[in-house]
């Protein structure tokens, strides 16, 4: 009796491998998971490798670093992501997994997430404290600019620094300030100034963007770069409405680029006017020092020399008594030469007396109350007056004589 007898192909290891990665490669060419990240761990090559989970299964996955680089975010353990791509099959051990090409995370208001939870750790940490902050310098000669040399707020920033300040000495710290890398190429530019830069103002920062695009300033390498700066930062972060964790841990937050550039130079004008208040501040305070000395020194000197000054005093008194009596005596002299002057400038004086003249037969003759000394100052006709010892009279001119 016969038996049925089935006839089995039979196949080599490699042959059912293959065929198993075409079907898998060729079924699930292209894909998006959902999932929670785990096992996370990121290669010297730059490749991430890690496992999607969900409560009932697992599935192994791999992104290479051309596409790692690609990421606005650092994966981490515990997010929850979509991933795209396609299921590969690594032969050599047998086993399928996820070649990842792109990655997000999973959710409405997903990133926001991320940002509240950082937010919340630094804060424990204590790198939001107002304590902590340093004084933005106020008349800063050397600042930094860690960003993007080809941006926008690169040039915003160097606008309003140069037109507030020409003197302003402007170092560029060219950074990415987007996409992966870029968050460890702004901590390296901060760590950078403060080892070698020697300036006296960090700003850091770049134009506006969605929050995928601004994320590289969300980063804890970044926030930790920031907190251990010795040198003063501001954070210019997008727009006005835009906020980082960048912004809660620097020194300083400006709304926008320009605004940091505002914010960290003063005018040309303003220093001006400080400087002449300290000036003036200065020699009020030299001239009341000044004032407290010498009236310390008059007490200092008058208490030293005070029995020397009395024992002048008395000799000086002496001597003023001395000069008074010879000051009489001289006056007195004085007068009486004055008094024996005088009485013969009198006699002088009564000898011209006028009416004495008269009284000697003489006449006065005026005209037009004119005293007339020659003929040729009178004329025919004229009408004199005649000035005697006893009285006057009035005459016409009829006839003239010269000697």
């Amino acid at each position: 009796m016969l038996t049925n007898q089935f006839v089995v192909q039979t196949v080599t290891v490699s042959e059912i491998s293959n065929a198993i990665k075409s079907s898998l490669e060729d079924s699930f060419a292209s894909v998006s998971v959902m999932g929670e990240l785990s096992n996370v761990h990121r290669h010297s090559s730059g490749h991430f490798y890690f496992t999607l989970k969900d409560q009932d299964a697992q599935l192994s996955a791999v992104m290479f670093r051309g596409n790692a680089m690609k990421l606005f975010f650092k994966p981490d353990n515990g997010m929850e992501v979509i991933c795209t791509g396609g299921i590969t099959v690594y032969e050599p051990r047998g086993v399928y997994q996820l070649m990842v090409t792109g990655m997000i995370p999973r959710g409405e208001g997903a990133l926001q997430v991320l940002f509240e939870k950082l937010k919340k750790k630094l804060s424990a940490e204590g790198l939001f404290d107002t304590s902590r902050k340093q004084p933005l310098p106020k008349f800063p000669r050397k600042i930094a600019l860690v960003t993007s040399k080809s941006g926008a707020a690169i040039k915003d920033m160097m606008s309003v620094i140069h037109r507030r300040n020409s003197s302003i000495e402007i170092l560029v710290v060219p950074t990415q300030v987007q996409g992966a890398g870029a968050s460890e190429q702004i901590a390296a530019g901060i760590d950078l100034c403060n080892e070698f830069a020697e300036v006296d103002l960090i700003l850091i920062g770049r134009g506006g963007g969605s929050i995928e695009d601004l994320w590289a300033f969300n980063e804890e390498i970044v926030a930790y770069a920031i907190a251990r700066s010795k040198i003063p930062v501001i954070s210019a972060v997008g727009h006005e409405v835009d906020f980082t964790i960048a912004d809660f841990v620097a020194d300083c937050r400006a709304a926008t680029p320009s605004v940091a550039g505002e914010i960290a130079v003063p005018l040309a004008s303003t220093i001006v006017r400080e400087l002449k208040i300290v000036s003036d501040t200065l020699w009020k305070l030299v001239a009341s020092k000044a004032g407290y000395l010498h009236q310390e020194l008059k007490l200092m000197v008058r208490n030293r020399v005070l029995r020397t000054l009395s024992n002048r005093w008395n000799a000086m008194a002496l001597h003023v008594d001395d000069v008074s009596e010879q000051l009489e005596h001289a006056i007195d002299l004085y007068m009486e030469r004055k008094d024996h002057c005088i009485g013969i400038l009198r006699e002088r004086l009564l000898a011209s007396d006028p009416s004495k003249i008269l009284k000697k037969g003489y006449a006065i003759i005026r005209k037009d109350k004119r005293i007339i000394d020659s003929i040729t100052e009178i004329t025919l006709g004229d009408t004199v007056e005649i000035s005697l010892r006893d009285g006057s009279a009035s005459a016409n001119i009829t006839k003239r004589h010269f000697q």
